[in-house]
């Protein structure tokens, strides 16, 4: 070949390389469900496949271009491969080419790649799982929890805390299939007996445009949020932990001998579907017990959702799903993580605080909640301003003190005047920026104090914060009588009282305002969350280089920190699964969750109903679910609603689900005529849940149907005992059962109808067998 002729063919393959990514980088990730048992014989495997699949496609610039392979800087054609819950890939895909796959027999479903997001130790003694071990108890039984492995879908770890320490655990179950996975600041001798595996996935999170900016490329967390829930679910007890002096004491996660296995999914923007699911696919590949994922997004259709897939392909494997309730509480249908295979865990407080008082110059004192520990204000009263009335743009004259809803009112950076607040103590409204971040924007504009007022409907959940100046955080009602009195003289004053670390706290627990709530966009039939657990100021491991705050600008440095959400109480779950996994290897995902959800309670330690911290008025099934875990009396149950995958199928049968919905998500062909005789409510889930319509004769009554097991060692006569609904008769055939043998079923019927008169909306009542040891509690929840 010529000279020329061979410039001529680099320049033409120069040119088809670059026309080949430009095409590329038009296109989007896509996450695509795959009928594996499709595959042609002359295929060597499902990768080669799939690879063949993509290249065949008419858009595909490559397909034009006869190559073998991929020109050099190109990548793969995949983003990640799924072998495990969820056959099939991610890649990056064309608007056509998502339209040539859909026409394909062995394509069950297409779905966009999307950022979902974080929904961000005294909780043991406070669950009952304290020091002392009772021989029959669940520490003792399930030798806290030290043949389960939790796997860990989060920020990453910091495996240098005593948090994660193997010292005295056995070797590391003969399951395991997992491995250390070496990275940038990571190497495999960081992993031991107790942190048994870590990887990371990070190939969606930067193919649909995450900031990578100063990653860190491996397990190792620098944002902090993993490191807390890993230690949060399984921590090793480590003595003198505290948070700069607050809630000192011996800190442990709930399954302190548990196993974690890290799986970095999340980063600096948020958490990739695609990289989540690859996550749920190698931890079950691994061989996780159990899965802690506090992540969520919104919901939507469980056949739409890769997420809850891949949950049900774990489910399949027998791997119990724990995750995040969300944290857009008090609104209502708020909940995520509907998908009815995963038990969903919403948050509550626990009896210890960190008192401070607003002392007012009126004299009213106001509680409030702070982890302030830079040294108290003057006892001397200091000048009080509202940052609605501080801001940096001049305030109309004729204007009223209200909460304005402008940047000033909530102090977000640039917005306050520092000639206004100067030498003041600022208060802010809760919102639109981090709570200890309006602190920095106080003491930058010179201000000397900041107080932190929620605002509606966040009502009565303060959540203590370390704030770089002394600061605290108040109720909604609290905020409404500090604007009062600001506007009812000339000089407000006002000085903060700081009183450490209070334990004994009553009522607790109370639900916390920004737990996500129901009634759930998925189902009326399956209650989400499924209960309530820890969520509010919990202690646990936290990252070197990281300020308490996770403020730039905050110097402060500590191994434990205090943080509140569904992130916590999801992990408290998981180490709940973990115990109870250890003490029963036999049970399924389906029984897990039914033991913890059969004996939560109602009532706090006083006996008096649980109450919504958004209102303090008595939460509702919406709000907590089946109620709050009880850990030692779920190890003991007596009987489980059990929940199989036939069942699963039965329920999108039974609620209207396509046939094509269903083989999406569980990959088989189901003919739904053949369960038409049964109806959703019939559902073998702990709650019990149907609707009734008083003006229609013919729907004033149904029947429902449940199968318990039992799970004791002996034979054992239940009987039943029924709180009714308000206005609704309610009967139980029939009203005793009697076991022989472990593992026995049986079922009832309960039959529910409305009387005359009864009122419109949600009543709630419980049902109730006995044998006069056990106790197993199911709600029963009548929509009329």
């Amino acid at each position: 070949m010529s000279l020329l002729g061979s410039l001529v063919l680099i320049v033409f393959l120069s040119f088809s390389v670059v026309s080949i990514e430009a095409n590329f980088e038009r296109a989007h990730a896509f996450i695509v469900r795959v009928q594996n048992d499709l595959k042609p014989p002359e295929f060597s495997g499902v990768e080669h496949w799939y690879s063949s699949t993509l290249r065949s496609l008419s858009s595909n610039p490559l397909a034009s271009e006869n190559l073998t392979t991929i020109p050099k800087g190109l990548k793969s054609d995949f983003i990640h491969v799924y072998r495990t819950v969820f056959h099939g890939f991610s890649a990056k895909l064309t608007a056509q080419q998502v339209d040539e796959l859909k026409k394909r027999p062995e394509i069950l479903g297409v779905f966009p790649d999307q950022l979902r997001q974080l929904l961000t130790t005294r909780s043991p003694q406070f669950l009952g799982l304290g020091k002392t071990v009772m021989p029959n108890g669940l520490i003792s039984e399930s030798d806290s929890g030290s043949k389960v492995i939790i796997g860990v879908l989060d920020t990453g770890i910091w495996p240098e805390r005593r948090s994660f320490h193997d010292a005295g655990l056995a070797d590391v179950p003969s399951k395991w299939k997992g491995e250390c996975t070496e990275g940038e600041k990571f190497s495999k001798k960081l992993c031991n007996k107790k942190l048994v595996g870590a990887r990371y996935f990070i190939d969606g999170y930067e193919t649909i445009g995450g900031s990578t900016t100063g990653v860190i490329r491996s397990a190792r967390d620098t944002d902090g949020h993993g490191t807390h829930t890993a230690s949060t679910a399984a921590g090793r007890t480590v003595s003198n932990a505290s948070l700069l002096g607050f809630a000192s004491g011996t800190a442990g996660g709930i399954a302190s001998k548990a196993r974690i296995a890290v799986y970095k999914v999340c980063w600096h923007d948020g958490c990739a579907d695609s990289d989540i699911l690859a996550g749920i696919d190698k931890a079950v590949e691994d061989g996780v017990d159990v899965i802690s994922s506090s992540i969520g997004g919104p919901p939507i259709p469980d056949y739409e959702d890769p997420i809850a897939i891949g949950a049900f392909g774990a489910m399949e494997h027998g791997v119990f799903v724990s995750a995040a309730a969300g944290n857009s509480g008090p609104s209502e249908s708020s909940v995520t993580n509907i998908a009815p295979w995963i038990t969903t865990v919403g948050a509550s407080s626990i009896d210890r605080r960190f008192p401070a008082d607003l002392l007012l110059g009126n004299g009213s004192i106001i509680n409030g909640s702070s982890l302030y520990n830079g040294g108290p204000l003057p006892t001397k009263k200091l000048p009080l301003i509202y940052g609605g009335e501080a801001a940096a743009e001049p305030r109309r004259p004729d204007a009223k003190l209200v909460r304005s809803g402008s940047p000033a009112a909530f102090c977000i950076p640039g917005s306050l005047s520092p000639k206004l607040v100067r030498g003041k103590i600022v208060l802010c409204d809760r919102g639109m920026s981090a709570r200890a971040a309006k602190s920095l924007v106080v003491k930058e504009a010179g201000g000397v104090g900041v107080i932190v007022a929620n605002v509606e409907p966040e009502g009565g959940n303060i959540i203590a914060d370390a704030h770089l100046i002394p600061g605290l955080a108040i109720t909604q009602w609290g905020g409404d009588l500090v604007r009062d009195y600001i506007s009812s003289t000339k000089t407000p004053e006002a000085t903060i009282v700081f009183r450490g670390t209070q334990v004994g706290v009553k009522p607790a627990p109370v639900v916390a305002s920004f737990s996500s709530r129901g009634p759930s966009y998925g189902s009326p039939y399956i209650f989400k969350p499924d209960m309530v657990a820890p969520g509010v100021n919990i202690l646990a491991a936290w990252p070197d280089g990281l300020s308490p705050t996770e403020l730039s600008v905050d110097p402060r440095r500590t191994k434990f920190n205090i943080l509140s959400g569904t992130s916590m109480s999801c992990p408290h779950v998981s180490g709940l699964a973990a115990l109870l996994k250890g003490a029963h290897p036999d049970w399924s995902p389906g029984a897990i969750r039914s033991a913890l959800m059969t004996t939560a309670y109602t009532h706090d330690q006083d006996g008096k109903p649980l109450l919504d911290d958004t209102d303090y008025k008595e939460a509702t099934v919406f709000v907590m679910g089946a109620g709050h875990v009880d850990p030692e009396k779920a190890t003991d149950p007596g009987l489980i609603y059990n929940m199989t995958v036939e069942d699963y199928v039965s329920f999108m049968c039974a609620s209207g689900f396509s046939s094509d919905s269903i083989k999406v998500i569980t990959r088989r062909r189901v003919i739904c005529s053949e369960s038409q005789k049964l109806h959703p409510w019939d559902i073998n889930y702990p709650i019990i849940s149907v609707s009734l319509d008083p003006s229609t004769k013919s729907k004033t009554r149904l029947t429902v149907t449940r199968t318990v097991t039992h799970v004791g060692n002996s034979g054992s006569k239940y009987s039943v005992t029924v709180r009714r609904p308000k206005g609704i008769a309610v009967s139980v055939d029939p009203k005793s059962i009697e076991f022989k043998k472990k593992g026995e079923k049986q079922s009832y019927k309960v039959e529910i109808s409305v009387e005359e008169g009864g009122e419109d909306g949600a009543v709630i009542g419980s049902l109730s067998w006995t044998d006069g040891k056990h106790r197993v509690t199911s709600l029963i929840v009548v929509n009329i």
